[in-house]
């Protein structure tokens, strides 16, 4: 039997995953543009990439494909990982991908690069944080995961497992695959793939806490 999501149900969550609720599109939308703009603020920190980029860097280096094609294929794959953990994909999984890909040009675009450390740094911890507390809002949307964050769900539903180290383990595996395929790691790397998990893990535990109380009602 599966276990309770460890993502609490806000609101704003929508009934179904292929639900048009106003408040459920409005919160995943702000959530999952906020998530690019993170991941972008992470590539103009300049610091190392994050632990999938990383992967996908390492698979583009070794089959001469283009990293956007390897990360479109990277993400079928896992996809398919969500078959024995009896997913289904939503409206969510949709607006992950692209509000996501979107906000990474455009902050890569726009915002200006840093050449000193400290400000480099500052985007380094902003963009994890952002990134790290933006994933658990648009989780408690019920809209369907992105890939990635669909795998950790999925496995903390199926065995009860905690978040922060599911989501550390597969931030570190698969940076650590990539690092062997010769993909970029740096401090960002290491931050991001130590970080996130236990950054999702608190915001959950805070919203769960705040929908108690009735905070939000």
């Amino acid at each position: 039997m599966n276990k309770k999501s460890p993502i609490p149900r806000m609101p704003w969550a929508a009934e179904h995953q292929w639900q048009f609720k106003l408040s459920s599109l409005l919160v995943i939308s702000i959530a999952t543009i906020l998530m690019g703009v993170g991941e972008g603020l992470l590539l103009l920190a300049n610091l190392g990439s994050s632990p999938w980029t990383v992967f996908s860097q390492g698979i583009a280096l070794q089959t001469g494909l283009s990293i956007g094609t390897v990360v479109a294929l990277v993400s079928i794959v896992v996809l398919l990982l969500w078959l024995p953990l009896h997913l289904r994909f939503g409206l969510g999984t949709i607006l992950n991908i692209f509000w996501i890909a979107l906000f990474i040009d455009l902050t890569v675009r726009f915002l200006p690069a840093p050449e000193s450390l400290l400000p480099r740094l500052s985007l380094m911890v902003g963009g994890i944080l952002l990134f790290g507390i933006s994933t658990t809002v648009y989780l408690s949307c019920y809209l369907g995961a992105g890939p990635r964050d669909g795998l950790m769900v999925g496995i903390c539903q199926k065995y009860g497992w905690n978040v922060g180290k599911v989501r550390t383990a597969i931030e570190a595996t698969v940076c650590f695959l990539g690092f062997l395929l010769g993909g970029t790691v740096g401090i960002s790397t290491l931050a991001f793939a130590f970080g996130v998990g236990w950054i999702i893990q608190y915001t959950a535990l805070t919203l769960n806490k705040r929908s108690n109380s009735s905070t939000f009602l």
